[in-house]
C-alpha cells in the first residue's frame, strides 16, 4: 500500500502536467490580430503556461519539455488532418514553437521563482525578458530548420519585446490581483481570530484578578481560624492553595494568548481597511441569517492605527449586534468622526431597538436579550467585553435608542492613532 501511494501521486502529477500542456497547446491556437495585416499575433499559449508556472508548484523543466512536445505534435496533427500536409514536414516546421516553451521553462528554472513572486515588477520584467529569449530561440531555429523569409532580426527583436512586455505584465497583473485577494481573505480571517483571542485574553485577565482576590481572602480566613478552628483553618489554607494553582494555570494560558494577540502584523493598518473588513464580514453574516441589510460606511478621514485588534473587536461586535437586532431587512450605518482630541465611532441600525429601562444594564456581564430556538440565552458577555476594551483605551461608550439604535464610542485619538492623513 505504501509503495502504491507514490506511484499514484506521480501519475496524478503527470496527468496534471499533461493537462497544462494540452491547454497551452489549445491556447496557442487562439490568436487575435490587433492591427489588420500587421505583424502582431497574440496567442494565449504562453499566457496560460506562464500563469500555471506562477500558481502551481510544478517541476518546471518537466512541464516545459512535455508542453513543447505536445505543442509540436498537436500543431502537426492539425495541419495533417485539416490541410492534408505531410506529417513529417509539419513536425519539423513546428519544432521551433515547441522549443519556445522548453526555453521559457529553462529560464524560469534558473531563478528563485518563489522569491521573485514577492516582487511583481521584477517578475514582470523577467517574464518579458524570458519571452524575448524564447522567441529569439524560436526565430533562430526557424531560420536554421526552414530557411524562412522572416522579418529582419532587429524588427523581430522589437516586436518580441513589445509583445513580451504586454503578455508578461498581463499575466503578472492577474496573478497579483488573485494573490492580493487571497491575502486579504486570509488577513480578514486572521484578524477575526485575533480579535476573538484578544477578547478572551481580556476576560481571562479579569478572572485572574478575581482569583487573586479570592486567594487573599482564603488566606486571611486561614489566619483567623488557625488559632481557634485548626481543622477549618487547614481547609481554608487548602482552598487558598488550590485557588493559587488555578491562577497559575490561568497565567500560563494568558501568556500564550498574549504572544498571539500582541504579535506584529507585516503591514500597517488603515482605519478604513479595518472598517471594510468588518462591513464585508457582516454582509456575509447578514446573508447567512437570510436578512436583507444595506451597509453604509462613512469615514471622511483616515489614519494608521496602532490598536487594530482592539478596534476590530469593538466595532465587529457592535455591527454584528446590529445585524442580529434587525428582523428581516433594514440598514446598518458605521460613521467615524476624527478630531484632534477624540475619535468617535457610531454604529446605527433600525432594528428592534432597546427599551429605555434596559439601557443602564445592557453592559452588565451576563445580561442578554438573545435566545435560541430552545429558549437558551447567549453568554451575555459580548457588550460587557466591548465596554471593557473601550475603557482600556480610556474611552466611553453609550447608547441612544429612539427611531434607530446608536452605539456611540468615543476614544482619545492619541490612544489609537499612529499617523493622520
Amino acid at each position: 500500500m505504501e509503495s502504491t501511494l507514490p506511484r499514484i501521486k506521480s501519475m496524478n502529477l503527470f496527468l496534471f502536467i499533461l493537462l497544462v500542456a494540452c491547454l497551452t497547446a489549445i491556447g496557442s491556437e487562439i490568436k487575435f490580430i490587433p492591427f489588420e495585416d500587421g505583424p502582431f499575433r497574440f496567442g494565449l499559449g504562453s499566457i496560460i503556461f506562464f500563469f500555471v508556472l506562477l500558481t502551481r508548484p510544478l517541476p518546471i523543466l518537466s512541464t516545459g519539455l512535455l508542453t513543447g512536445i505536445v505543442v509540436i505534435i498537436s500543431r502537426s496533427l492539425l495541419d495533417f488532418l485539416i490541410y492534408g500536409q505531410d506529417l513529417a514536414v509539419q513536425l519539423l516546421e513546428h519544432i521551433p514553437a515547441g522549443f519556445f516553451y522548453i526555453t521559457f521553462a529553462l529560464c524560469f528554472k534558473l531563478i528563485a521563482l518563489d522569491e521573485i513572486k514577492k516582487q511583481p515588477f521584477i517578475l514582470g520584467l523577467l517574464g518579458a525578458l524570458f519571452e524575448v529569449v524564447s522567441n529569439m530561440v524560436e526565430y533562430i531555429l526557424t531560420e536554421i530548420l526552414l530557411a524562412s523569409d522572416q522579418e529582419t532580426l532587429v524588427i523581430s527583436f522589437l516586436l518580441f519585446s513589445v509583445v513580451g512586455l504586454l503578455r508578461s505584465f498581463f499575466v503578472v497583473g492577474i496573478y497579483s490581483i488573485i494573490t492580493m485577494s487571497e491575502q486579504k481573505k486570509q488577513l480578514k480571517q486572521l484578524m477575526t481570530i485575533h480579535s476573538d483571542l484578544y477578547v478572551e485574553a481580556l476576560y481571562l485577565q479579569k478572572t485572574m484578578n478575581q482569583i487573586e482576590q479570592l486567594t487573599a481572602n482564603s488566606y486571611q480566613l486561614y489566619k483567623k481560624l488557625k488559632t481557634t478552628e485548626e481543622k477549618h483553618a487547614l481547609e481554608a489554607l487548602y482552598i487558598a492553595q488550590e485557588i493559587h494553582e488555578v491562577k497559575k494555570d490561568h497565567e500560563r494560558i494568558y501568556a500564550g494568548l498574549s504572544k498571539i494577540t500582541n504579535q506584529n502584523y507585516p503591514s500597517k493598518f488603515l482605519l478604513t481597511d479595518i472598517l471594510a473588513f468588518i462591513v464585508e464580514a457582516n454582509e456575509s453574516y447578514a446573508k447567512y441569517l437570510n436578512k436583507s441589510i444595506s451597509f453604509t460606511l462613512i469615514c471622511p478621514e483616515d489614519f494608521v492605527t496602532k490598536k487594530h485588534i482592539a478596534l476590530f473587536a469593538i466595532l465587529n461586535n457592535l455591527v454584528a449586534n446590529a445585524v442580529e437586532a434587525i428582523e428581516k431587512s433594514g440598514f446598518v450605518t458605521v460613521s467615524v468622526t476624527v478630531e484632534k482630541e477624540t475619535t468617535t465611532f457610531i454604529v446605527e441600525d433600525n432594528g428592534i431597538g432597546i427599551e429605555e429601562s434596559l439601557i443602564p444594564v445592557i453592559f452588565d456581564p451576563g445580561y442578554t436579550s438573545k435566545f435560541n430556538e430552545q429558549g437558551q440565552g447567549s453568554t451575555g458577555i459580548g457588550l460587557s467585553h466591548t465596554k471593557t476594551i473601550v475603557e482600556n483605551l480610556e474611552g466611553k461608550i453609550h447608547i441612544t435608542s429612539d427611531t434607530s439604535t446608536c452605539f456611540i464610542v468615543q476614544i482619545p485619538s492619541k490612544n489609537i492613532q499612529k499617523e493622520i492623513f
